[in-house]
């Protein structure tokens, strides 16, 4: 027990008479996040030309290129890859022991290394989701009282609003899991609204939706950056780069919240809460949302309700479908909807913060953090989420991998903590994490399909390799049995 931190020993698992059901807790609040309009609007899109140009693909046609089946093939791929390979374990292993993600993370990075993998990290990473959810509610919010939407960031409104917003939701967050569940309870319906009308209102277009017109007028896109270089869009993906680069940006987009599956996995009753928790809020939330900003895009597309060919973002659309005043409206309404994902990002950043650093009060810690989000947000760096959904999917990829695979090695059970810095989930990080992120090292961009899955791959086998091969620490006693 001497050889255990203060942040493990203090740690005590979640009584099961103080457990709630999969409807009250896990399902609402991960399907808030997959309303999120953030994450929606952009699954046409795969991955944009340029942050500033979001809404055309990088790729001619983007999502789209080979028409709605082998998008909807793509988008039910990665959604069931977020649930079954992200989600279940490290929400299987919350509801065995009762303990948080960063106590369950001891037994595959050591309780030295789980201070900071996935510690730290998952905090200081869930503050960057904070600042970029307080960015957009500020821009969206403030935008219908400025002449010039550019003029937005910068300003004092929208320096007010996203301080306001930070503090908000951190404030949800340390509640705890059942505040923020309520805050989620209501508010995804407005952007499940939008979806449904937009959708209603596409629809007759679906039938009449060409992909190779999607594919024509995005090759004629070319953006300017500043003012003197030109960025072209690249020829339209073959059918299976296509389900790629969209398994890529979902999964990118939550590997995150697949690891914090253990914070609510500690309050599920069930095995069969977590899996309908996961199945419902995850897969099925995924499906719909990502769903219909297909079909909305292709029905505005095909029924010609898009001034813009090569405008694949589904917010970008709405003015043509639904008319300026009322598009306005409905911004305004989706970013109000945005404030449970942004209470979602602050329960795990605060659960970070006050499991690993439980000497500290967590309204400081947690106040830093938060700090760090408002900065990222008035000034503007939390503007570009495609490449934060990169480097997200590259570091939990081998986390979660490295995680499934110590699972299944205790007999689908937690091993416990292991002394000082485990080697093997170490290792298999550092490797997964250089598969991952290949796109941003030169010479290896666009070698690795879908970086998300390889780096969990890579996770996976290889600490399964190194522990078979002796280079796992020794497990140390916990103070108190897990439940």
């Amino acid at each position: 027990m001497a050889s255990l931190p203060s942040y493990v020993t203090a740690a005590r698992p979640v009584p099961r008479e103080k457990r709630v059901a999969w409807f009250s807790s896990t399902a609402q609040t991960y399907a808030g996040i997959m309303l999120w309009f953030v994450f929606w609007q952009d699954v046409p899109v795969g991955s944009g030309i340029t942050p500033e140009m979001g809404q055309y693909s990088s790729f001619a046609g983007g999502i789209l290129s080979h028409g709605l089946p082998v998008a909807f093939l793509g988008l039910i791929l990665a959604a069931l890859l977020c649930h079954f390979l992200f989600y279940l374990v490290p929400g299987l292993l919350g509801l065995k022991t009762g303990l948080p993600l960063y106590i369950v993370g001891t037994s595959t990075y050591g309780v030295q290394g789980g201070l900071l993998m996935p510690g730290f990290l998952m905090g200081l990473l869930q503050f960057g989701w904070l600042g970029v959810n307080a960015f957009f509610a500020g821009v969206l919010l403030c935008a219908p009282f400025f002449e010039d939407p550019g003029a937005v960031v910068g300003s004092v409104p929208h320096a007010i609003v996203s301080i306001v917003w930070a503090v908000a939701a951190a404030f949800m967050g340390l509640k705890g899991i059942q505040y923020v569940a309520k805050v989620a309870t209501f508010l995804p319906l407005i952007p499940l609204a939008v979806l449904v009308i937009l959708c209603v209102a596409t629809i007759g277009g679906v039938g009449s939706f060409d992909p190779q017109s999607a594919v024509d007028a995005g090759l004629k896109v070319e953006v300017l950056v500043e003012g003197t270089q030109a960025i072209a869009v690249k020829s339209a993906l073959p059918a299976w780069g296509v389900v790629a680069l969209i398994c890529t940006y979902i999964v990118g987009f939550f590997a995150t919240a697949g690891a914090a599956g253990a914070d609510f996995g500690m309050n599920n009753r069930d095995a069969k809460d977590v899996q309908l928790g996961g199945l419902i809020g995850i897969a099925l939330a995924t499906i719909f949302s990502g769903g219909l900003a297909l079909l909305i895009v292709a029905g505005a597309q095909g029924g010609g309700q898009a001034a813009d060919g090569a405008v694949l973002r589904a917010t970008a659309l709405m003015g043509g479908i639904v008319g300026e005043k009322t598009a306005g409206v409905f911004m305004y309404l989706l970013a109000i909807a945005a404030f449970p994902p942004a209470c979602f990002s602050a329960f795990i950043a605060a659960n970070s913060f006050k499991t690993t650093l439980p000497k500290i009060n967590p309204f400081i810690s947690v106040g830093c953090g938060t700090a760090v989000s408002i900065l990222l947000a008035v000034t503007g760096l939390a503007g570009d989420v495609i490449g934060v959904f990169v480097i997200i999917g590259a570091s939990f990829g081998p986390v979660c991998g490295a995680m499934a695979a110590d699972y299944l090695l205790a007999g689908r059970n937690w091993a416990g903590p292991r002394a000082g810095f485990n080697p093997a989930g170490w290792i298999s990080w550092v490797l997964g994490f250089a598969v991952g992120a290949a796109d941003f090292i030169p010479g290896m961009a666009g070698n690795v399909p879908c970086p998300p899955m390889a780096a969990f791959v890579v996770g996976f086998v290889l600490y399964y390799l190194l522990a078979k091969a002796g280079m796992e620490s020794k497990t140390l006693e916990m103070p108190q049995a897990a439940e």
